[in-house]
């Protein structure tokens, strides 16, 4: 099966949540349901103060679908959603 590269937009429930903390519990979300620690992270304006945090990482293609991992994500304090705003596959 192939690699494929995904990521997430993270909305925080409130401005003032510090996504840098919140940044290594979805890690561990992440390496528990893909077994990848390949990460990229940015943190994103969105507008009036409101910022997201936006997780690029690789899984197998094999695991299917990232609802299961979208839901773990949005149970960690402090996170309104979690979008999945691309997914491609990975070339090589």
């Amino acid at each position: 099966m192939a690699k494929v590269v995904v990521t997430f937009r993270i909305m925080p429930k409130d401005p003032s949540i510090d996504l840098s903390g919140l940044e290594s519990g979805i890690k561990k979300e992440i390496v528990d349901f893909c077994s990848s620690e390949e990460f990229k992270t940015n943190i994103e304006p969105i507008a009036f103060g409101l910022k997201a945090l936006k997780m690029i990482f690789v899984m197998d293609e094999s695991k299917g679908s990232t609802e299961e991992l979208e839901n773990r994500i949005s149970r960690i304090n402090g996170i309104e959603s979690v979008e999945v705003v691309d997914v491609r596959r990975a070339i090589g």
